[in-house]
């Protein structure tokens, strides 16, 4: 690599304009560091759909100062219902009432996009924070504490100098590559393949309008929907549990009727097959993952959110965890340690936590997924323990 042009201004860059990334950004504008966010896409925009905000990433988002436009683009779910696909029957019923009195931050609903945005004003109105789009981290060096990068962009490639880097860059993150180049580390499918959509609250069954988080169980299969936007819109997801890969030639988008048919919900509960039916266009998401890592940093150089560690949806903690990563980021560098250290001290707060979460949400998949004998019991359990009990299983998490 040659000689890097000098960025003394911008002493730390971020690769990844996401959630996980602007939120890094602030932590570490907050600890007094100044930043460069580089974005390789031509504009900070997020795909995607609906997003859960768990009490446990809100107290971050809350303690960088985001209260009212938090409340302003959130919906306040009042329960989580969860039901049985084939017959509707409801298993267990989780308030969410208490929610900021128990855990210092309510459960909060987004589009994606909204939330993306109003951190992204956030980051724009700081005077630490510099933010460039169609600037793609490639290869780095580590020369006398500093890290010599390569930034490509439409006018070619320039290399900059950084006092550490920071990874955002999510599952397939280019960052993480370059970082365990000599390692067989490749993203793999989950066996899992998402398919989203956004309906209109008028076409949606009556009975499924609740301002709550719907959860419906089945073999191989599951799906999630709420509200948005002040119920104005519903955003679902269906889950399902195939195995492998879809084939190349699968289409991309499905309507609601051959969704059912991959889904094998069969018999499907009324309500929902109405939902499901009236997705005119379910889009294909598959779900990637990479190997768990023992560590995230090298000297200063430093991963988070998914391209430290994606995981599955079924903890809904994705953009939690992510946004947990960058507020102990950002405390790890207040301290005034070199970033080397500050990036271990980082890894350390972390690393554990994150790990157990991106493997209890492989596990809690073949809780959701269970067919018989194990499908009975788990309905008998969420039964019997309610929904003060659910809540509970899960306390470690929001704490």
């Amino acid at each position: 690599m040659t000689h890097a042009a000098s960025a003394s201004e911008h002493s730390f860059v971020v690769a990844g304009g996401g959630i996980g990334g602007l939120a890094a950004a602030l932590c570490l504008a907050r600890a007094g560091k100044r930043v460069a966010l580089l974005e390789k896409a031509p504009a900070i925009e997020e795909v995607g759909a609906g997003l859960q905000i768990t009490p446990n990433a809100g107290r971050v988002l809350q303690g960088l100062g985001l209260c009212e436009e938090l409340a302003a683009a959130a919906l306040l779910p009042q329960a989580i219902v969860i039901r049985r696909v084939k017959d509707g029957a409801e298993l267990s019923r989780l308030s969410l009432a208490d929610a900021p009195e128990r855990w210092g931050a309510p459960f909060r609903l987004f589009h994606r996009a909204d939330l993306q945005q109003l951190l992204l004003r956030a980051a724009q109105a700081h005077e630490n924070i510099a933010i460039r789009t169609n600037a793609r981290v490639g290869d780095f060096d580590e020369e006398d504490g500093a890290v010599c990068l390569r930034v490509h962009g439409p006018g070619g490639a320039e290399d900059i100098e950084a006092a550490g880097l920071v990874g955002a860059d999510g599952v397939r993150s280019s960052v993480r590559s370059f970082l365990l180049r000599e390692e067989r580390d490749l993203p793999f499918y989950s066996g899992h393949t998402a398919w989203r959509t956004l309906l209109p609250a008028e076409a949606v069954p009556e009975a499924l309008r609740a301002m709550a988080t719907n959860l419906w169980l089945g073999k191989g299969a599951h799906v999630v929907h709420y509200p948005l936007r002040g119920g104005e819109i519903v955003n679902a997801l269906v889950v399902i549990e195939d195995g492998q890969a879809t084939p190349p030639n699968f289409p991309a988008e499905l309507d609601g009727a051959r969704l059912l048919l991959e889904a094998r919900f069969t018999p499907c509960a009324g309500p929902l097959r109405e939902l499901i039916e009236a997705g005119h266009g379910w889009r294909r998401w598959p779900l990637f993952g990479r190997p768990a890592l023992k560590t995230w940093s090298r000297g200063a150089v430093t991963l988070l959110g998914d391209a430290a560690h994606p995981m599955v949806p079924f903890l809904a903690q994705g953009a939690a965890q992510a946004i947990e990563d960058a507020e102990a980021l950002g405390r790890a560098l207040e301290a005034g340690a070199t970033p080397a250290a500050a990036f271990a001290r980082y890894e350390r707060a972390r690393i554990a936590r994150a790990t157990k979460i991106q493997s209890g949400s492989r596990r809690q998949g073949n809780y959701f997924h269970a067919g018989f004998p194990l499908a009975p019991a788990r309905d008998l359990v969420m039964r019997s323990i309610g929904g003060a009990g659910m809540l509970a299983r899960n306390a470690w998490i929001y704490r």
